[in-house]
């Protein structure tokens, strides 16, 4: 069989004909997603850290390193040999023999607007900016990308977002479609999953509106007009016109709109995921991806710092490092290992492959504020299930946890990673506004992950 050319390739020889197919299925032909190998998840949960958590106090920490570099905690032995983590995340510890940890990820952008972005494409921004702006012009998220070339089945979105949209003064870029279009935008829940009257009014019929009536474009289109507050709530409604048909699908299917009702879960249940609003978002994640969703983001905050927010410990205007940890390590330590154990009692954590990730890690050293900065030249990720491997460390860093000294990845390479997880090759094109052919990703899938 002759392998579809490139739209590159396309572009270049510049006439129809090519290969004996016309230029209009020719072109089809090329913009059509490549399998890069067989998949390894259907579906993958991204956790994304905004703030930047810290790799002393998370996933590489240095405890024989001097005092304001290894800081405020010790380690935690975990279940690999030589391995350790932070001493506040001992249930990860116990749970590291699942668990595939990258601890030489590196980037260059030091402001939290523009690592965001880059963390949440794996395309880096035109500059590191911290008035980074959303764009039409800019790339668009994971999840877009995927609903794009590989859609869910009918009646369930293949992107979903939630609890937060996250900012540092702007709204952070990279969080929907931006020139896929607006009907490749996430469905986004801006509601608390851990409020007692947590529902998703995006989803909820009028009792005089039937699914036989909805069916039909003016009646849809009369619902978003007369419900006006769903335009400011839902992206699924901003992008309705370009694709009524997914919203009606999403609007009926009983399936679906079951995966946001969290009463249906155990309190026990819900208690171990943390009665906290990530704690509860994860859970809602679990149910979604069970569902049938594809792409989950879950934002930690809206916030990069403060009480309850994220994990900006600069140690700035009198705020203690200290205190910030202490909140943000034992819900970090409760959550995750509750997801991941939930979804392998489940049978669903071969299948889905959950990415805990934030925008860059902080500083070797504690800066004279008390707390670290921001620290993009190496940091960690943790990924688990979804065929990466287990009780596995990818990359080591130097004796202050201040450079990778074995391994090399940066965001565009875990981008790689997950698309090619999900059975795309990350060499697959898609279209900007100007027609002009863009690769999925800019980097390599991480091969040393894979099992």
């Amino acid at each position: 069989m002759t392998p579809s050319p490139s739209r590159r390739a396309i572009l270049r020889v510049g006439g129809a004909g090519l290969f004996g197919l016309p230029f209009p299925r020719f072109l089809s032909a090329a913009s059509s997603p490549k399998a890069h190998a067989k998949a390894t998840a259907k579906a993958v949960i991204f956790l994304h850290q905004w703030g930047g958590p810290g790799q002393h106090e998370t996933f590489d920490p240095k405890p024989d390193a001097p005092d304001n570099v290894r800081g405020w905690f010790g380690a935690a032995k975990t279940r690999i040999p030589g391995v350790v983590f932070g001493e506040r995340l001992p249930r990860l510890a116990a749970l590291a023999d699942k668990l595939c940890v990258v601890r030489c990820l590196q980037h260059t952008m030091k402001n939290h607007n523009s690592a965001g972005y880059y963390s949440l494409t794996g395309v880096a921004p035109p500059t590191d900016d911290q008035r980074l702006r959303d764009s039409i012009e800019l790339f668009p998220a994971y999840g877009s990308i995927i609903d794009k070339l590989a859609p869910a089945p009918k009646g369930v979105p293949t992107f979903v977002g939630f609890p937060h949209v996250i900012a540092d003064g702007s709204v952070t870029p990279g969080q929907h479609a931006s020139f896929l279009g607006k009907a490749h935008n996430p469905l986004f829940v801006g509601q608390d999953p851990n409020r007692p009257d947590f529902r998703l009014p995006e989803l909820t019929l009028p009792d005089t509106l039937t699914p036989d009536r909805l069916a039909y474009r003016t009646d849809i289109l009369r619902l978003i007009d007369d419900q006006s507050d769903l335009l400011e709530t839902s992206l699924v409604a901003r992008g309705v016109d370009d694709n009524y048909q997914k919203a009606v699908a999403m609007l009926t299917s009983p399936r679906f709109k079951g995966a946001f009702d969290l009463s249906k879960e155990s309190p026990a249940t819900r208690d171990k995921y943390g009665r906290t609003t990530y704690g509860q978002a994860c859970l809602l994640a679990r149910r979604v991806v069970e569902a049938g969703a594809k792409f989950v983001n879950v934002y930690f905050a809206r916030a990069i710092g403060g009480p309850k927010n994220g994990w900006d410990y600069h140690g700035f205007n009198k705020e203690d490092p200290l205190a910030r940890l202490n909140d943000l390590l034992p819900i970090t330590d409760q959550t995750l290992p509750a997801l991941l154990n939930d979804l392998a009692e489940r049978g669903l954590l071969d299948s889905t492959l959950v990415v805990w990730v934030g925008e860059f890690g902080r500083t070797p050293r504690i800066s004279s504020n008390g707390g670290r900065d921001h620290w993009p030249q190496c940091y960690c990720a943790v990924l688990a299930g979804g065929g990466m491997k287990k009780g596995f460390v990818y990359g080591a860093s130097d004796r202050l946890g201040a450079y990778p000294t074995v391994g090399q990845a940066r965001p565009e390479d875990l981008a790689a990673t997950m698309f090619a997880a999900l059975g795309l090759d990350p060499e697959t094109e898609i279209a900007d506004k100007l027609n002009r052919p863009l690769p999925i990703s800019r980097g390599r899938p991480i091969a040393e992950l894979f099992a």
